[in-house]
């Protein structure tokens, strides 16, 4: 097993322990051989590879530590916009009113949302086949229309379609509204769970739910295979019926980020992912974003995600001055 996937392994379950902490603050960031402490919050979705770079820049630069705590988009913003923490870790794209308090965004990565249901579903092997269009997904999360899994699939399965939401303010569920044509998270009805890791376990738990996640918390970190209990639900992108062999690729995570990486997997739910710090960070927060766009790309691959096009790099790089 590679050093990365036990890192975020590790990462992961401490996560699950802590998810009701607040991030502690870090005094200012310092460049030089001064001791700095960066304090990182918000998305889950980067979370994970987060705690990567984190670990391999601090084996760098002994000098400089993080404190890395997840707790969503939205609160991610909210504190570095207060001044809480040095770092925002941001699932969706800023909203006019944050960029208008100062954020400025730095892209690092690329991952995708994608919808799950309950290994032991009912009508799973038809599901399988058949797939999601944005059509039925629009239906159970922005009409919230009750359904039965044989409405879903075109069975005579009676089963009623448990649906499930984010309650905490995040990007995976805003680019999941996106993509069902919602204009945000609000848009979305169903059943609301705290955090990523919370929302997989609740559709672990119930045989009849779906939900959404990030693709980090849908397979494991050890294995790249779908973590245990949950299932990954094909997007049937022609809406045609079916999932033809070009749609095929959720079996294991590295079919998926081959499918973000091309584009085959829409935009959203695949979606750019950024650090943000309020106005332009400082030069020990400068130095870090350029190494996670130039040394630090190198590690986004065997983390389960996927990494800039060489063009959004040289844009990021040019907005640090370097």
């Amino acid at each position: 097993m590679c050093k990365n996937r036990k890192t975020i392994k590790l990462a992961l379950a401490a996560m699950m322990v802590a998810l009701s902490l607040l991030a502690s603050c870090g005094g200012p960031a310092a460049p030089g051989d001064e001791n700095v402490t960066i304090s990182v919050s918000g998305a889950f979705a980067l979370y994970p590879m987060m705690t990567v770079w984190a670990d391999e820049y601090s084996r760098v630069n002994p000098n400089v530590t993080f404190d890395v705590q997840a707790g969503g988009a939205g609160k991610g913003m909210t504190d570095v916009l207060a001044g809480a923490v040095d770092i925002a870790m941001l699932s969706r794209e800023a909203r006019p009113e944050e960029l208008e308090q100062g954020a400025f965004l730095v892209p690092v990565a690329i991952d995708a949302v994608v919808p799950t249901v309950n290994a032991n579903n009912p009508v799973l092997d038809d599901l399988l086949r058949t797939g999601l269009t944005v059509d039925m997904g629009y239906r159970l999360w922005i009409e919230g229309t009750a359904m039965t899994w044989g409405d879903v699939v075109g069975s005579d399965d009676t089963n009623p379609v448990n649906v499930y939401t984010r309650s905490d303010s995040c990007g995976a569920a805003e680019v999941w509204s996106l993509y069902l044509g919602g204009a945000s998270q609000e848009d979305l009805q169903g059943t609301a769970v705290n955090a990523d890791p919370g929302l997989a376990e609740a559709v672990r738990q119930d045989p009849l739910a779906i939900g959404f996640n990030n693709v980090a918390f849908a397979y494991d970190p050890d294995t790249g295979e779908q973590v245990e209990g949950l299932r990954v639900v094909p997007l049937d992108l022609n809406s045609d019926g079916q999932i033809t062999p070009d749609e095929d690729f959720y079996a294991a995570h590295e079919g998926v980020t081959q499918a973000i990486a091309a584009r085959i997997y829409p935009y959203p739910p695949a979606r750019v992912l950024y650090l943000v710090t309020k106005n332009e960070p400082s030069a020990a927060e400068a130095a870090f974003f350029r190494w996670v766009l130039t040394d630090g790309q190198a590690l986004i691959p065997d983390a389960g995600y996927v990494s800039l096009d060489e063009a959004t790099i040289q844009e990021g790089l040019a907005s640090l001055g370097g």
